[in-house]
């Protein structure tokens, strides 16, 4: 392993980096609720967005009052914060939605993730690897097909209504103006671009990420304006010649040279081959509430496994944050990564077991396996019945009744640091995430879609939307998914209290990459969860870390009595959520 890997796994898998908690003392008081909340929920009554960045909520409701539907808005807002977020999302990245029809009354899941080179075989890639167990998560090794502009025009295809050119309009004009970086962009960009310059030399014509991202050879500060107008240009053409101008035409020609130039082993048929999957939602009921999650090749079945174990409990009864209820759900979280580290991966290349990884029986035998007050350090996957077998996040909800949950990605910020030329975007580094091991579900073939780490949520209530949200960061997601389900459906929050409430995160379990956790992995808690707590979780085994990511949410709620959307944006983000 070389030095770059020398750092928490859990980064390896974040789309945002970690931030301080700020001490809770800080903390004014609210006058009604919860003091931890930090705003009331925004409340409407014809349309919602929430994402990470005021700017692309209000570009999403514009496009909302303009008549677009909650596609179009998505679409535009996500296309903004390629412009304004470049470090977590842009088109050089995957992208996963699920989709709300208020006129079929049914949930549409749309995959589109993309597949690594058909040029490079496993054998070759394991000759240029030499004894390295992991592809480097910077440089030319990690790049496989970005899959979000096809998204885009799938989504569109089905539920837009705004022609392409007015939802990128907004971010064009972005792009050429510039904008001013708020502050939590502003140091995750510090951050991650300080890691690029240190990894630069894995980094092949490092330049056009300091020309195209940095200022004055600087990552902007807190207010600095942001130009990019390589991406105005690049999005300028998508907008004129639509979705075959990247996968076919000028775009995909300069992704081709620039491949070939610097090692990148992606080319031209590699884009024009690509396609966006449409696939059913898989869910489970948990405690009335039906929760969906799209299948693999992302990690959205862990949060499904994770409730089903869950389930078996009366966590209201153990009190928020109490150590008995933290305990239950790290050690369910780890039962389910044991899964994910072994089975999830691309089901076009085998058989995932997905029926039996959600069925109560299987929850039950696992359940079996949590000792109350002890911390497990390891756990076996391979259970006999299945041996056959942290981005950027946003939704949209409109005035005839459809939600957009989508959540896309560059997987680390500014992905593996390669900009082609001229186009103003970041490839991501997703190829890092294949297993290198030739029994594993998850190992690298060409043609073939890594393990994803993006996951949009969505829950129903006796056959109506109630929920659309979701957590960014990696591995951070799935924990996140599950602590708001729980603050909302267990302990009765809101929809804003319920992303305000102190979290935990959990690093070190076993990954799809094919690193194993035999040390039951470390836990990082938020200042709001008392020093009482976090003595009692030392002492049943849990060993606490000082800090790490946990996440960054928005969501929408819809009040099917009063006929009102909830709104809620994290307060560990620059986000908004804004309502009509």
């Amino acid at each position: 392993m070389t030095k770059n890997w020398l750092f928490p796994l859990a980064l390896l898998l974040h789309c945002s980096f970690p931030v301080v908690a700020q001490s809770i003392s800080d903390k004014g008081d609210r006058i009604t609720g919860p003091n931890f909340a930090t705003r009331s929920p925004v409340l409407g009554k014809h349309g919602m967005v929430a994402t990470s960045h005021p700017l692309a909520t209000q570009t999403g409701l514009d496009i909302l009052k303009q008549g677009g539907t909650a596609v179009d808005a998505a679409i535009a807002a996500n296309a903004a914060l390629g412009v304004i977020e470049p470090n977590n999302g842009g088109i050089g990245g995957d992208l996963f939605a699920i989709i709300w029809s208020a006129k079929d009354r049914k949930l549409y899941g749309l995959n589109a993730s993309g597949r690594s080179p058909n040029g490079l075989s496993y054998e070759k890639l394991k000759t240029i690897l030499g004894n390295r167990t992991q592809i480097p998560l910077y440089g030319p090794l990690s790049v496989s097909v970005p899959g979000a502009v096809d998204g885009w025009f799938e989504l569109h295809k089905r539920f837009g209504r705004v022609p392409m050119k007015a939802l990128l309009a907004p971010s064009i004009q972005y792009a050429r103006e510039g904008v001013p970086v708020p502050q939590v962009i502003a140091y995750s960009w510090q951050v991650a671009t300080q890691r690029l310059i240190n990894n630069q030399a894995d980094i092949t014509e490092f330049d056009n990420f300091r020309k195209t991202f940095l200022i004055n050879g600087k990552a902007p500060v807190e207010g600095q304006v942001f130009r990019n107008p390589d991406l105005a240009s690049t999005y300028e053409t998508i907008a004129r010649s639509g979705r075959d101008a990247f996968y076919k035409g000028a775009i995909a020609e300069t992704i081709d040279r620039y491949a070939r130039r610097t090692g990148i082993y992606l080319r031209k048929d590699d884009l024009a081959n690509h396609h966006s999957t449409w696939v059913d939602p898989v869910s489970v009921n948990y405690r009335g509430y039906t929760v969906h999650e799209l299948p693999p090749n992302g990690q959205g079945l862990a949060v499904l496994q994770m409730l089903t174990i869950l389930e078996g409990y009366d966590l209201k009864r153990l009190g928020h944050n109490s150590a008995d209820y933290l305990h239950l759900l790290l050690e369910a979280k780890k039962l389910a990564f044991e899964d994910r580290a072994r089975y999830y991966a691309d089901p076009d290349f085998g058989k995932i077991p997905v029926e039996t990884l959600l069925s109560r029986a299987y929850a039950e035998r696992r359940r079996k396996l949590i000792n109350a007050q002890q911390a497990a350090n390891r756990i076996d996957a391979n259970d006999p019945a299945l041996r056959s077998g942290d981005t950027v996040y946003l939704t949209v909800a409109d005035d005839q009744g459809n939600i957009v949950s989508l959540i896309q990605s560059n997987m680390l910020e500014f992905g593996n640091g390669m900009v082609p030329d001229g186009l103003g975007f970041v490839f991501h580094n997703r190829g890092t995430s294949f297993n290198l091991q030739p029994d594993h579900a998850n190992v690298y073939a060409p043609g073939k879609r890594p393990f994803n780490t993006i996951i949009p949520g969505f829950v129903t209530k006796d056959g109506e939307p109630f929920l659309s949200f979701g957590v960014m960061g990696g591995a951070m997601q799935p924990q996140g998914h599950l602590q708001i389900l729980c603050n909302i459906i267990d302990f009765g929050m809101n929809v804003q209290e319920a992303g305000d409430a102190a979290r935990f995160s959990h690093s070190g379990s076993s990954e799809p990459i094919g690193t194993v956790m035999t040390d039951g992995g470390r836990v990082a808690l938020e200042s709001g969860i008392p020093q009482d707590v976090r003595a009692e979780l030392e002492r049943r085994g849990h060993r606490l870390a000082e800090t790490d990511f946990f996440g960054g949410y928005q969501a929408i709620l819809w009040d099917s009595t009063n006929k009102v959307y909830w709104g809620a944006s994290e307060m560990r983000k620059d986000g908004q959520a804004a309502g009509y």
